[in-house]
């Protein structure tokens, strides 16, 4: 096996996911690798009719020299060029040229997906539907429009999928195609965002933003409420005066309800100010490993020993502050001057 050096640069977060709105490589600007086709494997490929004979005949007859193979380097499948592969096969040759791809499972199938719809033989409506559905599955965080722009839909169309994928898990937040975590119900963040704005008047409608996880819009339309008087939570319908405000207010002494910290970390992941350094990323991977998300707190109470529930308690509450102070640095160290209030 002539061996040239290379992998085609998928942008990954550090557990290995690609994103879908990075480019497709183009795969003859990469110096390849020339592999025996005997070490192939075929991989998961998004069309439902798999090969299809008569277009292997159309490449194993060109004379134009066709693009390398893209190869998922751990397991050598096959992620786009089974046609190009079969092609070579029915040419008598018995190696080919690939560029090799790293990135977690999920992300291999997207990769498939994106490689298919930028060139080649186009995948059918079927086909990218299917692809749609199968992605919802494995990214259920990602928003209609993420996915319609990985799979060749329109949003509308991916919602519809989305709605008859009833078995499918759905998330609290969804990531958008500038990589921002955003709730599917503004509540939460609303009741944030008003208790930090009695806490802190001095703050700015983009700081409190930032630390409610919405926009600066809502941020202004909860401020203009509470100096209207009224709730927070808009009103539900017709106009009356809305009932959230005591069904979602915590009660008195009650932590209010705070954004998982996967999702906001997923956010910090799209930042390419941190993905695309060695500093950035091992942030990323320090924040990951330190950031408890709300099912891993699910039973903790249950499972220490009454003896040992003050101490856990002390803790709990020295990792709290410690916590705080480095949210107060940051919030200094922001120092946003553009106050918009």
């Amino acid at each position: 096996m002539t061996e040239y050096a290379t992998t085609a640069p998928a942008r990954t977060t550090p557990d290995g996911d690609g994103y879908p709105m990075d480019p497709i490589p183009d795969l003859d600007r990469y110096r390849t690798s020339t592999v025996p086709i005997a070490a192939l494997v075929p991989g998961d490929s998004p069309r439902l009719d798999g090969i299809r004979p008569e277009h292997v005949r159309v490449l194993a007859a060109t004379d134009v020299p066709l693009p390398p193979i893209l190869v998922e380097r751990g397991t050598m499948r096959v992620i786009d060029g089974m046609h190009r592969l079969h092609a070579a096969l029915a040419a008598g040759r018995d190696s080919v040229e690939v560029v090799y791809f790293d990135g977690s499972a999920r992300s291999v199938f997207v990769q498939a997906v994106k490689a298919n719809i930028a060139h080649g033989l186009p995948l059918t409506l079927a086909d990218r539907r299917a692809a749609a559905r199968r992605i919802i599955g494995l990214y259920p965080e990602w928003s209609d429009r993420m996915v319609a722009a990985t799979v060749g839909l329109s949003d509308k169309t991916v919602a519809a999928v989305r709605r008859a994928a009833g078995d499918v898990g759905q998330p609290e937040v969804r990531i958008g195609m500038d990589g921002r975590a955003r709730p599917l119900s503004s509540a939460a963040g609303r009741w944030i965002a008003s208790q930090l704005m009695e806490e802190r008047p001095e703050a700015s409608l983009r700081e409190i933003a930032r630390e409610a996880g919405i926009s600066v819009a809502t941020v202004r339309d909860v401020r203009a409420r509470m100096r209207r008087g009224d709730d927070p939570v808009p009103a539900a319908a017709g106009g009356r005066r809305s009932t959230t405000r005591r069904a979602a207010r915590p009660e008195a002494g009650a932590a209010c309800p705070e954004p998982d910290g996967s999702a906001l970390l997923e956010g910090l992941r799209q930042d390419p100010s941190l993905r695309y350094n060695e500093v950035g990323r091992e942030l990323l991977r320090w924040l990951d490993l330190r950031t408890p998300r709300s099912r891993e707190l699910e039973g903790v109470v249950d499972r220490v020993p009454p003896h040992a529930a003050l101490i856990v308690a002390r803790v709990a509450r020295r990792c709290a502050a410690g916590w705080e102070r480095l949210a107060r640095e940051m919030e200094l160290s922001a120092a946003d001057p553009a106050d918009e209030s």
